[in-house]
């Protein structure tokens, strides 16, 4: 099952598999370090739920919920 990463819990991760975006917001997010292989964990998210932080390539990256949405990943499987 695909999932993006707006539907991470907090400590979740995966692995970025595409983007279901184009246009300048995939170039945003691509400018950020989110390509396909990137892994992604989630780390936090503000009170109201919106935004929510991220890590990817060794940062902290807060992004709007509507953006995570675009982002599928391939969830980690828990051992």
């Amino acid at each position: 099952m695909q999932k993006t990463v707006n539907d991470l819990k907090i400590g979740e991760g995966g692995v970025v598999t595409a983007l279901g975006c184009s246009g300048a917001l995939r170039r945003r997010i691509i400018d950020m370090g989110i390509t396909p292989g990137a892994h992604v964990i989630m780390r936090k998210e503000a009170p109201m739920g919106d935004p929510i932080e991220i890590n990817v390539r060794g940062y902290e990256l807060s992004i709007r919920r509507s953006e995570a949405k675009e982002i599928e990943i391939e969830p980690e499987v828990v051992k």
